[in-house]
């Protein structure tokens, strides 16, 4: 179900590595846990953050969510259509719903995040 070539955060962000970048966007569990989205708030190209540090806002029909960084880095590229098209997050969460491109600070943080066996197995824990 979770793609395998991701890194997978707890706080249900996804990370898929490009050479010195990361794309990142939320996972089928995150979009389905917030319902229809409506809205996403972009960061600006060149925003730098910490890890675990809010990096852009998602807000659905329910409630309005913080997206966070996995790992520190800088904003290199926004998605724009998830900017015009919020709903392709709920469509196509580990594809075209993407959310920004961010090129990374330290690699070595990607240690830290899980893959998709090891995120199934965290979403298995949070259901009991």
């Amino acid at each position: 179900m979770y793609p395998e070539n991701l890194y997978y955060s707890q706080d249900h962000e996804w990370l898929k590595i490009e050479g010195e970048e990361a794309i990142l966007g939320i996972t089928d569990f995150a979009q389905k846990q917030l319902g229809d989205i409506i809205f996403v708030d972009l960061p600006a190209v060149g925003k730098t953050v910490e890890a675990h540090q809010a990096i852009a806002t998602v807000e659905s029909v329910k409630s309005v969510s913080d997206i966070y960084s996995p790992v520190a880095g800088e904003v290199v590229q926004v998605n724009q259509e998830v900017a015009q098209t919020p709903e392709l997050i709920n469509r196509d969460p580990h594809g075209q719903g993407w959310i920004l491109r961010l090129k990374i600070k330290d690699k070595s943080e990607l240690n830290k995040l899980m893959k998709a066996g090891d995120y199934e197995k965290f979403l298995e824990g949070l259901e009991h």
